[in-house]
């Protein structure tokens, strides 16, 4: 299950980010980097980069937390594509791609049998227009100056 393996992504990315916001606290409270003068500022530096972390690993606990209360519904074709739909759309160059629509967690690929699939969040401009959509339909997005346009072949 797609829900299952996007959880299963998410509790590594926490784990790497809590681990990088001990190491960047530990470098900022370190005695090696307390401020020499007014230009040493790599304790600030430091500190900031904790700061980062530790709201990176909040981000992805709420992703989790959206995708642990998330329950996605069979596709039904009078409503269209909701979230939680598994999309395969084709560009006009005849390339095809796996999307799974999700509350949360863009950028990250997964493994479906032998297809790679892309989650995209509910808040992504190709989800965005996606919604509603049934296949057969055109998609299409503006990004920079060139208008993409994708046809719906499947969904699940």
């Amino acid at each position: 299950m797609l829900q299952q393996q996007v959880l299963e992504r998410l509790a590594e990315d926490l784990l790497q980010a809590e681990q990088a916001a001990r190491a960047a606290h530990e470098s900022a409270t370190h005695e090696e980097n307390i401020a020499e003068n007014k230009y040493d500022t790599l304790g600030l530096e430091a500190a900031y980069l904790a700061t980062g972390q530790a709201r990176r690993a909040e981000a992805i606990r709420q992703a989790m937390v959206n995708w642990r209360q998330f329950r996605p519904r069979p596709y039904d074709a009078s409503k269209g594509i909701q979230l939680g739909a598994l999309v395969l759309l084709v560009d006009s160059d005849d390339k095809q791609q796996q999307l799974f629509l999700g509350p949360d967690g863009g950028s990250m690929k997964l493994v479906s049998g032998a297809q790679l699939v892309q989650v995209i969040s509910s808040e992504a401009p190709l989800s965005r227009a996606m919604l509603g959509k049934c296949e057969g339909d055109e998609v299409s997005i503006q990004v920079a100056p060139i208008r993409q346009r994708f046809e719906v072949l499947r969904v699940h």
